[in-house]
C-alpha cells in the first residue's frame, strides 16, 4: 500500500507546489505591473508563467523520482525522459524571458521617441536579435539533449576531431544560406532597410513587412507579398523612400498645347492643394520644363509627410487639373492635326497650274482625249 501511495504523493506534492509557485509569481508580477505602469516588462513576463511551471515541475520530479520505489527497471528511462523535458522547458523559459526583455525595451523607446526612422530601426534589430538568440538557444538545447545519451558521449571526441572538415563541407553546401544569414545581420545593424520602410524593388512599390535571417517580405500597394532573399538588398540597388526623413516630394507631368493657360493652372493647383489633407504645405510649384513642335511639358511639384500621402496627392492633382482643363480650357489639351490649315489650302490652290482654254468649240484641247 505504501509503495502504491508514494508515487501519488510525490507527484501530487510536486504539482501542488508548481501551481502555488506559479500563482505567487503571477501575482507578484501583476502587483509590480500595477506599481510601474510605465514599463511593460512585468506584464510581458507574465507570459512566462507556463514555461516556468513546466520547468519547476520537471526539475522537482527529476530530483524526487529516485525516492519512488516503483518500476525500478524503468527508473533510468524515466530519468532520461525527465532530463530531456527539463532541457526543453529551460530553453523555452529562456527564450520567453529574452523576448519579454527585448519587447519591453522596444515598447518603452517607441513610447517616448518621435523619430519614426529610429523606431523602425530598433524594431528591425530587436526582431532579428530575437531570432538569432532563439536559434542559438535551440541549437544548444538540442546538443544538450543529444549528449545525455551515452552513445553520443562516446562519439563526441571523433565528432570534434572531424568538426573542421564537416564545417568546410557544410559551408560549401550552405553557401547561399550562410550568405543570407550574414546579409540579415548586415541589414539589421547596417540600417539600410527597416521594417515599415517604403521601398521599390524590381519596379514594385511596397512596404517592408517582415525581415528574417534568410528572407524579406514586401507588401505591395495591392496587398500582394513579394518574398526575396535578404542578400538581394546587399548586392543590388533598390529605392528606399523612408530612409532618413519620411517626408517626400512628388511630381506630376502634363503634355499640353502651346496655348495652355500656365498662370491659370498655377492658381488652380494652389486651390487644389489647399483643399487636400495630404499636402504638408512645405512646397509647391508649376513650371514649363520642355517644349516640342506640338506640345509643351509642365511639371507640378507637391510635398507630403510620407510615401502614402505623396502617392494619393499626385493622383488628386493629376485628376483635378485635367478635369479643370477639360471643362474650362479644352483648347489646352493636346490635339493631333488631321487636315491642312485654311491658309495652306489656299496657297496650294494658287500654285496649281491653270487648265488650257478650249478653242472655238473645235473639240477638246491637247491632252483631252
Amino acid at each position: 500500500m505504501e509503495g502504491a501511495l508514494r508515487p501519488v504523493l510525490v507527484v501530487g506534492t510536486v504539482v501542488t507546489l508548481t501551481v502555488v509557485l506559479g500563482l505567487v509569481v503571477d501575482r507578484t508580477l501583476r502587483a509590480a505591473d500595477a506599481r510601474h505602469p510605465e514599463t511593460p516588462l512585468w506584464h510581458l513576463l507574465r507570459r512566462c508563467r507556463l514555461p516556468l511551471q513546466v520547468t519547476l515541475c520537471t526539475a522537482m520530479l527529476r530530483g524526487a523520482y529516485r525516492t519512488v520505489r516503483i518500476a525500478a527497471e524503468h527508473r533510468a528511462t524515466v530519468g532520461q525522459g525527465l532530463t530531456l523535458v527539463l532541457i526543453g522547458a529551460t530553453a523555452w523559459l529562456t527564450v520567453r524571458v529574452a523576448t519579454a526583455v527585448t519587447d519591453s525595451s522596444y515598447a518603452r523607446y517607441a513610447a517616448v521617441s518621435r523619430d519614426v526612422a529610429k523606431i523602425r530601426r530598433l524594431r528591425t534589430q530587436s526582431t532579428l536579435i530575437q531570432r538569432v538568440f532563439t536559434a542559438i538557444v535551440g541549437v544548444i538545447a538540442i546538443a544538450s539533449m543529444l549528449f545525455t545519451f551515452p552513445a553520443m558521449r562516446t562519439v563526441g571526441a571523433s565528432m570534434l576531431a572531424s568538426a573542421g572538415i564537416i564545417g568546410i563541407v557544410a559551408g560549401v553546401a550552405a553557401q547561399s544560406t550562410l550568405g543570407n544569414l550574414f546579409a540579415g545581420l548586415q541589414i539589421a545593424f547596417g540600417d539600410m532597410v527597416r521594417i515599415g520602410d517604403t521601398v521599390v524593388v524590381d519596379g514594385e512599390w511596397g512596404t517592408v513587412e517582415e525581415i528574417t535571417l534568410t528572407f524579406l517580405s514586401v507588401r505591395t500597394w495591392d496587398e500582394r507579398r513579394i518574398t526575396m532573399p535578404v542578400s538581394y538588398f546587399t548586392s543590388k540597388p533598390f529605392e528606399n523612400w523612408s530612409r532618413g526623413d519620411a517626408r517626400m516630394t512628388g511630381t506630376v507631368f502634363f503634355h499640353l498645347d502651346h496655348s495652355a493657360p500656365v498662370d491659370g493652372m498655377r492658381k488652380r493647383l494652389l486651390e487644389i492643394l489647399e483643399q487636400t489633407q495630404e499636402w504638408d504645405r512645405r512646397a509647391w510649384g508649376l513650371v514649363v520644363i520642355d517644349t516640342t513642335p506640338t506640345t509643351i511639358q509642365l511639371r507640378a511639384l507637391v510635398t507630403a509627410k510620407d510615401a502614402g500621402d505623396i502617392f494619393d496627392l499626385r493622383c488628386i492633382v493629376r485628376e483635378q487639373l485635367i478635369d479643370w482643363l477639360r471643362c474650362e480650357h479644352p483648347y489646352a489639351l493636346p490635339r493631333l492635326s488631321t487636315s491642312d490649315a485654311p491658309g495652306r489650302r489656299d496657297a496650294a490652290r494658287d500654285r496649281a497650274p491653270a487648265p488650257l482654254p478650249d478653242t472655238a468649240g473645235l473639240g477638246p484641247g491637247p491632252g483631252k482625249r
